[in-house]
């Protein structure tokens, strides 16, 4: 036993004791300083781009809200840890005999307590800094906690409004959670600190504690039922989210089984709490323990005995009548959370009297009636116009255009830059300096085809030709959906315009897009955030320079808004000026919203309340709110202020080619096939529901909604339609069509137009099936497919023409050699009549007995020759090609060719028949 007290009192252990811990805070500091140095360069070139785009106050309210919760909660885990293992460190010490009857052979505490020292410090200094971590990321809850908007609508179970789930719930979970934790972890950590401290010992009679160790557990065992009380008490409104009823939200079981249980369970655990604290006087722990047992029984008893029985026995026996006030809560909330209670339905007769007299009436619809399906026509566009192998095009977008005063549906796709495939790939200076941007569009209308099968296209080529009173002014696209980490421009390095022809034209950037690189320090700054040491020593890169960075659309919105969900595919406009601006839409979401069904991955709460303008030669963004009755936009609003502007703002140039976003509008979709019930009975047995048509040859892939220009029925003029059909589950036959209208005053604005139950109404998968069997259809389909073509079916679309339904669908054929899609016919079905023809107009004169005098029809266009001497050449010509694909064994291309010389024969005849 001396020989212990002589090693605790030895100089030099102390010593080395203060060495290793100077060591351990050293290391501290370094692992500090590296973390500050990582993460601070950077947080300052995002902050250097936050106030070159103008939303510098954004970021600071996030990084100071960032900031103040990595504060709070690391602060408040340090001191709840550190004051407890204070008080172990200040327990009284123990007898020595006392220590020598500890069956695990350690050590006196004298000797343990520099090393438990030791240990205790970076360990709590860990546990704090991952509860700082932790809290970081909850800025956004605690910021929608402090700036809630009341929703003015109150849940029927207690009566809180809507607000307090999305709002404030969210945080006072987060901060249970958090508190729980820190109350579990100090309660371990002084219970194991305990062991050393000889507080707690294992002898021959069991465990034995100290009265410091056993007032100072029995308090923080009272704390944490106190919080568990709480943590019952915030489950409570954790119903109105509950999965486990009929439908989504409270149900009968958690009304009068669950939440009685919990109410119950709350006051027990305040009653162990408060028996937890009286145990600190007095000896026996019998009251106390008979009091937690009472808790776990209740627990097991009240959320899963007692749940189970009343499901099984009461409930399941009774369910339609005991489940219909919680199912009527369900329509109602769900209806409300998607915005389907302000859906208009309408009854749609379907009629069959549909004549040339009404096509003549619609002749704007009907003109407009797409042929082109952006899957093929991104393929052809490719073929034909990316001109480079550095450029491509992305995607095609559907929008509108008042084009010579007239009101013309078009299909347009950018032509963006592609470093992925430059020829010089890997060259650091082509990457970042010289290809920098894409250039001009590709524009054309949605029905018209050359005689060759191929799309008419209004706008093409680079610099960009218009044949229509569109032009293009500033075709450069900096900013898109394509685009590398980052690009400089303004340097001393040649900066690429476009190829012509076999030089190529360079250019200097005139915007105001990008961070000025400035001083040397800066330009350091950028070679470490991009990790590349070029940046420093190139001399190509000026004080003038610019660099660009957030170059995607979708990732430069999100880096200025994280907050909002967006539209995956941004579409391109072309202002009246000739500028490219994105407009992108954006999403508020929650999934805390009471008795809503949830949709996976979105939540049960959506709103399109926010439509984002981005330019794409300079890079500047706004956001203007599209739904200023949304309160958690509102919320957002007053959290950011100067962030969001009114829709009324937007330039009316661009106001104009706003639209109804098609993810929001196949989510309403979905939710509206069962969501139009709204008799509790009807719902509960499933009566009437409807579902999405499949897509043909994809069983589990729902139809996409599709933007027609169409006069709605009882209005007087056309306007820019979403469009889907439904069907009822299992069956085939249409039952309602839903329209979104996207034109001003009516933007926004849903109708669902219902189809007579007693009526049978094809549904397009019925009408695929009739195609089917149609024995010219399927013989021809048949012929091209043994020639080594490819047939492409584009979609089956749904047009509204009065009070009729007319089915149109186009046919793409691609040789396998070349893969080029081509229109070769379109098929028309009305009523029991179906037609295949090589152009609408011919198909809708085979239904309908005559062509009707259609403007553009979707015929083709060719160049019609003023002389027969030229038309005879050109049927030369083509016949000489045709039998050299006869020759070559290419009987598509050989067929494609007959085609077109019977083109020009008709023309040719034509031109005779006019001559005197």
């Amino acid at each position: 036993m001396r020989d212990i007290f002589r090693l605790a009192k030895r100089p030099d252990m102390t010593a080395r004791s203060g060495g290793r811990r100077s060591r351990w805070i050293v290391i501290l500091l370094l692992i500090t300083l590296v973390v500050v140095a990582t993460q601070s360069i950077p947080l300052y070139i995002d902050w250097i781009w936050f106030e070159a785009v103008g939303f510098s106050s954004v970021l600071l309210t996030i990084l100071l809200t960032r900031g103040l919760l990595a504060l709070v909660f690391g602060g408040m885990c340090f001191a709840i840890l550190s004051l407890n293992l204070f008080l172990v460190h200040r327990s009284p010490a123990t007898d020595v005999l006392i220590e020598l009857e500890d069956h695990l052979g350690l050590p006196g505490r004298f000797i343990l307590e520099r090393y438990t020292k030791r240990f205790l410090l970076p360990v709590t200094g860990a546990l704090s800094l991952l509860a700082a971590l932790q809290a970081i990321d909850q800025w956004e809850s605690v910021l929608r906690f402090l700036y809630p908007t009341p929703f003015q609508v109150q849940d029927p179970l207690f009566h809180q409004d809507l607000s307090f789930y999305i709002f404030r719930l969210p945080f006072l979970n987060f901060l249970y959670q958090s508190l729980m934790t820190v109350l579990v972890l100090s309660t371990l950590l002084v219970a194991l600190a305990y062991i050393p401290y000889r507080g707690i010992q294992i002898t021959g009679q069991g465990l034995r504690f100290s009265r410091w160790a056993r007032i100072h557990l029995l308090c923080l065992i009272a704390a944490l039922l106190f919080l568990k009380a709480w943590g019952y008490h915030l489950s409570t409104y954790d119903l109105l989210t509950s999965p486990r009823g009929v439908v989504f939200g409270a149900s009968y079981t958690d009304h009068y089984a669950t939440l009685p249980a919990l109410r119950v369970l709350t006051v027990l655990a305040v009653i162990c709490g408060v028996l937890a604290g009286t145990r600190i006087w007095r000896e026996r722990l019998t009251p106390f323990l008979l009091g937690l047992a009472a808790l776990i029984g209740a627990t097991v008893i009240g959320q899963m005995v007692y749940p189970s029985l009343l499901q099984r026995f009461r409930v399941a026996p009774n369910e339609l009548d005991l489940e219909t006030p919680y199912i009527l809560e369900n329509i109602r909330f769900t209806r409300a959370a998607y915005g389907l209670d302000r859906i208009e339905e309408v009854e749609f007769p379907a009629d069959e009297n549909l004549s040339l007299a009404d096509l003549r009436k619609n002749e704007l619809t009907v003109s407009n009636i797409r042929l082109w399906d952006p899957r093929p026509l991104l393929t052809t566009f490719a073929q034909l116009q990316e001109i480079r192998t550095y450029y491509k095009f992305v995607d095609v977008d559907v929008d509108r255009y008042r084009l010579n005063g007239r009101y013309e549906q078009v299909m347009l796709s950018p032509r963006e830059l592609s470093t992925d495939h430059l020829p010089s790939r890997g060259v650091w200076i082509n990457e970042h300096l010289t290809f920098t941007h894409g250039y001009g569009v590709v524009l054309g209308p949605v029905n018209r085809v050359s005689p060759e099968g191929l799309p008419v296209l209004y706008i093409k080529d680079i610099p960009p030709v218009s044949s229509v009173p569109l032009r293009i002014s500033r075709p450069e696209i900096y900013y898109g959906e394509l685009g590398n980490e980052y690009v400089f421009v303004n340097t001393g390095s040649k900066e690429l315009d476009y190829p012509a022809g076999g030089e190529n034209v360079y250019t200097t950037y005139q915007g105001k897009g990008g961070v000025p690189v400035g001083s040397f320090f800066r330009k350091a700054l950028f070679a470490l955030r991009f990790r590349d040491i070029r940046i420093l020593f190139s001399q190509e890169i000026v004080p003038e320079s610019r660099v660009m960075l957030y170059r995607r659309v979708g990732e430069r919105v999100r880096k200025v808004a994280p907050f909002l969900r967006y539209e995956p595919d941004p579409y391109l406009v072309i202002a009246q000026d000739g500028r490219l601006f994105w407009i992108l839409d954006a999403y508020t979401t929650s999934d805390r919203y009471p008795y809503s069904e949830p949709t996976r991955q979105v939540g049960n709460y959506v709103r399109n309340s926010v439509k984002v303008v981005v330019d794409a030669y300079h890079g500047s963004m706004s956001f203007y709110v599209s739904d200023p009755n949304d309160p958690l936009i509102q919320t957002y609003s007053k959290i950011f202020p100067g962030l969001f502007q009114p829709l009324e703002a937007m330039p009316l140039e661009l106001k104009a080619h706003i639209r109804y976003p098609e993810t929001f509008f196949a989510i309403q979709a979905q939710k509206y096939a069962t969501y139009h019930m709204k008799s509790p009975q009807v719902f509960y047995n499933k009566e009437d529901v409807w579902s999405v048509p499949r897509r043909r040859g994809e069983k589990d892939v729902p139809m996409e909604p599709y933007y027609v220009i169409m006069r709605l029925p009882r209005e007087k003029t056309e306007e820019f339609i979403l469009l889907i059909p439904f069907t009822p589950a299992r069956k085939d036959n249409m039952s309602a069509w839903m329209a979104a209208r996207s034109d001003p005053p009516h933007y926004g604005k849903l109708i669902v137009y219902t189809m007579p139950k007693q009526k049978l109404v094809y549904g397009p998968q019925q009408i695929e099936a009739r195609l089917n069997q149609d024995a010219f259809i399927s013989q021809q389909l048949s012929l091209w497919g043994q020639r080594g073509s490819q047939v492409i079916y584009g979609p089956l679309l749904a047009i509204p023409i009065e009070t009729s339904l007319l089915y149109v669908q186009p046919l793409y054929l691609a040789a396998e050699q070349q893969s080029l899609p081509e229109l070769k016919r379109v098929i028309v079905a009305y009523g029991n009549q179906i037609a295949m023809e090589e152009t609408l107009d011919r198909a809708l004169g085979s239904v309908f007995g005559k062509t009707p005098p259609l403007a553009t029809p979707g015929a083709p266009t060719p160049r019609i020759p003023s002389s027969i001497r030229e038309l005879a050449n050109r049927a030369l010509e083509q016949y000489h090609k045709a039998q050299e694909l006869l020759r070559q064994g290419n009987f598509a291309g050989y067929e494609m060719e007959q085609k077109r010389l019977a083109e020009t024969l008709r023309l040719l005849r034509e031109q005779a028949g006019s001559l005197p």
